[in-house]
């Protein structure tokens, strides 16, 4: 669509920005994906936007295009183990607790959180941690909240230890199943176990079995996210 912007996969590479003309009017491009699909975010003044929207969407009505709602993103987003702050997460969580150790680089100086980073707490091994989850019964949908519990306790009257809570849960088309994601206490290590979400509905248990995975389920090594 813009024809002053090179999409190229190498003049315009993943998590940058350029500067164009849109449908006429000044846009600046992001490539960024919240999908893990090959993406680009148009912005442009709020003034053109429904300008803008509708010639994108004249422009790709010859290759199918679609709008997709937020419910559609979460589904993708969780599918590639991408966490929502706030709901797979919470105040006490860090980035390596999320597996983005790579985001944090101690040797640039001083930063916001630095201090809070090296405290012996946030530091322990046996933090919670981001992963995933597939239920044994790939048709069981885990409900969010959920207690995760070591098998041991699956059927335990409570109170019982627990590892964690499921965040996110849902049924997916792409895996052909459901899924889900969890902070469980040294959760990579846990990496091909069994564990069980509890849940209390109507005055019954109930302990579902899932395997501890990785918290990335569709293309982890980013080739669609690449074009």
């Amino acid at each position: 669509m813009p024809r002053d912007v090179d999409l190229g996969r190498e003049a315009f590479p993943h998590m940058t920005f350029r500067d164009g003309t849109v449908a006429g009017v000044q846009a600046r491009l992001a490539r960024v994906s919240f999908s893990g699909e090959l993406a680009y975010e148009v912005h442009v003044s709020s003034w053109h936007g429904r300008h803008a929207w509708d010639a994108l969407m004249a422009a790709g009505e010859p290759f199918g295009i679609a709008p997709y709602g937020t419910e559609a993103m979460h589904v993708l987003r969780a599918e590639k183990g991408f966490p929502i702050v706030g709901q797979d997460t919470d105040g006490t969580v860090t980035p390596h607790d999320l597996g983005m150790s790579w985001i944090v680089n101690l040797r640039k100086g001083d930063f916001v959180g630095r201090r809070s980073l090296l405290r012996s707490d946030l530091r322990r091994p046996d933090r919670r941690q981001l992963v995933g989850l597939l239920p044994v019964d790939p048709t069981a949908l885990l409900q969010e909240g959920a207690q995760v519990v070591a098998a041991e306790h699956a059927t335990a009257a409570p109170p019982v230890p627990m590892l964690g809570h499921v965040t996110s849960s849902y049924d997916s088309t792409a895996l052909g199943r459901t899924f889900a994601l969890a902070l469980v206490e040294r959760g990579r290590e846990r990496l091909g176990a069994t564990v069980h979400a509890r849940t209390f509905d109507g005055g019954a248990h109930h302990a579902v079995p899932a395997t501890v995975t990785e918290p990335i389920f569709y293309d982890p090594q980013g080739a669609r996210r690449d074009g």
